[in-house]
């Protein structure tokens, strides 16, 4: 019989690894030092006197531009440390706005009726704000799931009414109080002191970084995405979830207390509408735009969110909108319309936030590269 040969097929290359790939190499080299980088251009941004029409209303270091960078990269922290909640460890708390407000209120308090210096108030603001944590969160603790979703908005409650009602009169009530600057330092009173605010605002910003991402490489870090995981593999290794939990708890209200005393002195004033659990949703959903339990993702999305929440204010009343069909420019007038889309469409495209933006462009990239099989 005539031996029938099959014709021989090459085999596909070997797929070169991406430390010995000179060109991939030299970007996973570079990756380590992209934060630096970010950070360097976010210190020189205030001497940029580039305008970007659009994006901003004007100049990069004119004063309404900083502000609102400045109250970005304050959610940016923010939204970091209610991560270290969601993200790192599996809580789901609708009651986190209560410690940004204690820090805002009594920072506001403190200077404005008590008298005292900002670093005072400020010490004593984040001091009470986080002592309050810990007390909530050793009650709201002892519940589990949804039960603790709802303690904690009861609490957050709680705190709402008392501020409306303007409990002992120190509040303001519905109309806020605003900061008494007389007693704040000079460099970061009025206009031409807002570049202050914004390096203020980025310092924060880095603190909370740093804070969250030592305690998520430390061994508390990893017992508490081991928490996430599974809490009742955690307690078979003998640990104790709840304290562990405690500790995040506590960590991220001192975390948010202190940015209500940086947000306090951008704004300057104390607002009721800060303590209401659309507050505490609005971090939940910059987490999940961002990328729950990644590096940076919550810190993209608190930025992102709070830029577009602002900018979409001056989008829907834009001659633009107003030109187009009735049933266009009515929905586009209404910035939270417009924003809960953007966030359905990141959330159905991008499950992942949008951290994983960049490892799907990177699969795409490599499956578009490969070589058709013959």
């Amino acid at each position: 019989m005539t031996e029938v040969k099959s014709p021989e097929v090459p085999a596909p290359p070997a797929a070169v690894p991406d430390e010995l790939d000179p060109r991939r190499g030299r970007w996973h080299g570079l990756r380590p030092f992209l934060p630096l980088v970010a950070l360097v251009v976010a210190l020189i941004l205030p001497y940029s006197t580039l305008h970007l029409p659009g994006i901003f209303e004007g100049a990069l270091n004119s004063p309404g531009t900083l502000q609102l960078l400045a109250v970005c990269l304050v959610f940016g922290g923010l939204a970091a440390g209610y991560d270290l909640l969601f993200g790192r460890t599996g809580m789901l708390s609708f009651g986190h706005a209560l410690y940004f407000a204690a820090g805002v209120y009594g920072t506001d308090i403190l200077i404005t009726k008590a008298g005292l210096p900002l670093w005072q108030a400020a010490l004593l603001a984040i001091t009470g704000g986080t002592i309050l944590a810990a007390l909530l969160g050793a009650v709201a603790l002892r519940t589990v799931g949804i039960a603790f979703a709802m303690v904690t908005l009861a609490f957050a409650q709680v705190g709402a009414i008392l501020v409306a009602r303007d409990f002992g009169g120190l509040t303001g009530g519905e109309e806020g109080l605003p900061l008494d600057v007389s007693g704040l330092p000079q460099a970061l009173v009025g206009v031409t002191n807002t570049v202050n605010l914004y390096w203020l605002a980025l310092a924060y910003l880095v603190v909370v970084v740093f804070v969250v991402h030592r305690v998520s490489g430390s061994p508390t870090g990893r017992v508490l995405a081991g928490l996430r995981d599974d809490e009742r593999r955690v307690g078979v290794l003998g640990l104790d979830p709840y304290r562990f939990k405690l500790v995040a708890f506590t960590l991220a209200g001192g975390l948010a207390a202190a940015g209500g005393v940086v947000y306090v002195l951008i704004v300057s004033g104390a607002n009721p509408h800060i303590t209401s659990s659309e507050w505490t949703l609005a971090l939940l959903v910059m987490v999940v735009l961002g990328g729950p339990g990644t590096r940076w993702g919550p810190v993209i999305g608190g930025i992102l969110y709070m830029y577009l929440d602002h900018r979409l204010v001056a989008f829907g009343t834009s001659d633009a909108v107003e030109a187009l069909p009735g049933f266009l420019s009515r929905p586009l007038s209404q910035p939270l319309f417009v924003l809960g889309t953007v966030f359905i469409l990141a959330v159905y495209f991008f499950p992942g936030g949008l951290a994983s933006l960049a490892p799907r462009v990177a699969l795409l990239r490599h499956s578009l590269r490969r070589p058709p099989r013959p």
